[in-house]
């Protein structure tokens, strides 16, 4: 991504002496105030993520009729079906769900719709199996809050749905036992932006009470943790305390096939972030729905068979070799269709035998390859499936809503989102789409910026102890991304391509300190930098912990990006050490850091 624009957070030198002095770290302190949070009173708020901070799950509109629904069907003996989600958190949301009230003694069956036979949501074929099967109640998790419908063809039925979700609301709501979704315009739940995984693990609570709450987190948290994540919500709020507890049940989870996949994943020795969970758990059990095998996931997080685990977790991770092969052909004709179409607001493309599975994640990275909006359309029969991602924040959902005449439906989020449309709609979509982005934006060119929490005028801030500091901070995450700091003026003494050639190794030399800068997905060619240039840096600083680092190591922080991806931004021109820049020219600046989402998009 090239960042064409930084944004300098404002100085505040008095706010972070305050925050000092209440005991905050210089750079947590400098990250806090460059955030908002610059009175120690806000930042104490912030940093506490206790169980304390978790609201009444009774706030939320109807939450006291899905309770009371569900608490019936049990004790009548009911049978329940929880009806999901193929992506991650629709996954972690079912299984969440059916080994609760399984625990509580409920008959339930758990449903994943497959996705390339069904597609998103509640469907009418799924309702009436499940009908066949002895059902009375659906609890939707994850999905639902469009499906009217579809609710409608359950109540003809003799079915009763409880529809739980965290997605936007249209106009008009299923009708339903109970609809609980905190986007509602009618929810007063303060915090608006929980998963699908933690709504549903509002309504366990709910269903538990208070006095079971610490153990109902201690066994659940786990499951939310990696939903929460893996949909890219903003770790602020309630998901900020289910993350951090979640992390922390998930290094003494209980559950087989989960063990098993942090074996088979390489996490079992390591420390456990949310970054870990994005860029290395999540994507395997998101490949099983990508694949058409959601099932597998599910079976994973509900089997008790340690064995059954560990075949379950090595199917997954071939799964997920197999995504990212298909991925990369299908990105490399995306790729050459973009380049024939220099002209455009949106990228909108279609074509055939694509795999639905993978299209979504494509479209994140055409989105940031080509700075707009991506749409990507699956092709069968006349009929598209269309995965959308967002670009400089552009919401998505306001655009599908007016282009929602030519579709045939359409939901999501405002960053991600999918959508269905005849073939023959296509031209007309990608036109008015293009109009739409145009409008938003006055004609000009959507612009990616850095958000840099702060100038280092002192060096000296980059110890083990400063960077250590940071750790207040986590989990870092949408919402609350890995801090970026910048250096004006550094030295380039070195660069080397390490990696096989994929990554650049630079040693940068300021104030007189030297220290090691990793600049990801950049060749020397790519980022235009040499020994003896003066580049401005923008970075995250991080502990060197590979091959000996860490600790022991008197050469205590590296300068790393949170995620990969990230060009230079900015003029391609440089100065020499020592000299000054050649009239008409400028200090380069070199960015090896940036922001991106979780590659386990929504949709």
């Amino acid at each position: 991504m090239k960042y064409k624009q930084w944004n300098r957070a404002a100085s505040a030198p008095q706010a972070r002496a305050a925050m000092e002095a209440a005991g905050v770290p210089p750079l947590a302190a400098l990250t806090l105030c460059a955030r908002g949070l610059d009175t120690p009173e806000k930042a104490s708020a912030f940093l506490d993520a206790g169980r304390g901070q978790l609201l009444d799950p009774f706030l939320m509109k109807d939450m006291d009729r899905a309770a009371a629904r569900v608490r019936r069907a049990l004790a009548a003996g009911e049978h329940i079906a929880v009806y999901g989600d193929y992506d991650v958190d629709g996954i972690t949301s079912t299984c969440l769900l059916t080994d609760f009230l399984r625990r509580e003694g409920g008959t339930v069956i758990p449903y994943i719709p497959d996705r390339m036979e069904e597609g998103y949501g509640l469907n009418r074929e799924a309702v009436a199996a499940l009908r066949g099967q002895g059902v009375g109640l659906i609890v939707t998790v994850d999905c639902g809050i469009t499906a009217v419908e579809e609710a409608a063809c359950a109540a003809s039925l003799g079915v009763e749905l409880v529809i739980t979700d965290h997605h936007e609301c249209k106009a008009a709501l299923p009708a339903a036992a109970a609809v609980v979704d905190p986007r509602r315009a009618d929810c007063p739940y303060p915090f608006k932006c929980l998963a699908g995984v933690g709504v549903a693990l509002k309504l366990v609570l709910a269903l538990g009470g208070p006095a079971r709450q610490d153990e109902l987190l201690e066994r659940y948290a786990d499951l939310a943790a990696i939903g929460t994540v893996a949909d890219v919500m903003s770790l602020t709020g309630e998901n900020r305390t289910i993350v951090r507890l979640g992390l922390e049940a998930l290094r003494r989870t209980g559950r087989p096939g989960l063990r098993a996949l942090l074996h088979e994943a390489g996490l079992d020795e390591r420390p456990l972030t949310a970054t870990a969970i994005g860029y290395t758990l999540a994507p395997r059990i998101n490949a099983s729905g990508r694949m058409g095998c959601a099932s597998l996931a599910g079976e994973l997080l509900l089997t008790d068979d340690p064995a059954r685990g560990e075949e379950l977790s090595r199917a997954l991770c071939d799964l997920n070799r197999e995504r990212q092969a298909i991925e990369a052909e299908i990105y490399t004709e995306c790729q050459a269709m973009a380049e024939a179409r220099p002209q455009r607001h949106a990228l909108v493309l279609a074509g055939e035998q694509w795999h639905q599975g993978v299209v979504g994640i494509v479209a994140s990275r055409l989105a940031e390859k080509y700075s707009c909006p991506a749409f990507m359309i699956c092709l069968q029969d006349g009929k598209g499936k269309g995965s959308c991602r967002s670009f400089a924040g552009f919401n998505l959902f306001a655009a599908l809503e007016r282009c929602a005449p030519l579709l045939e439906g359409f939901g999501g989020h405002a960053l991600a989102a999918g959508f269905t449309i005849r073939e023959e709609n296509i031209p007309a979509f990608a036109a008015a789409m293009n109009d739409y982005v145009c409008a938003c934006t006055g004609g000009e060119e959507m612009v990616s910026a850095l958000d840099i929490d702060g100038e280092l005028d002192d060096v000296g801030l980059l110890t083990l102890e400063g960077v250590e500091g940071l750790e207040l901070l986590e989990p870092y995450g949408a919402g609350n991304p890995k801090p970026v700091f910048s250096l004006s003026g550094c030295l380039v003494s070195a660069v080397n391509e390490v990696g096989g050639g994929r990554h650049l190794k630079l040693k940068l030399t300021a104030s007189g300190r030297s220290f090691d800068a990793i600049f990801f997905s950049a060749t020397a060619e790519e980022a235009g930098v040499g020994p003896g240039d003066r580049v401005d840096v923008a970075f995250t600083p991080q502990i060197n912990e590979y091959r000996g680092g860490g600790a022991s190591s008197s050469s205590s922080a590296i300068c790393a990006p949170p995620s990969p991806g990230p060009r230079p931004s900015g003029p391609c021109t440089r100065s020499s050490a020592g000299g000054s820049p050649s009239p008409g020219r400028r200090r380069r600046p070199c960015c090896p850091a940036g922001r991106s989402s979780s590659p386990c998009g929504a949709t």
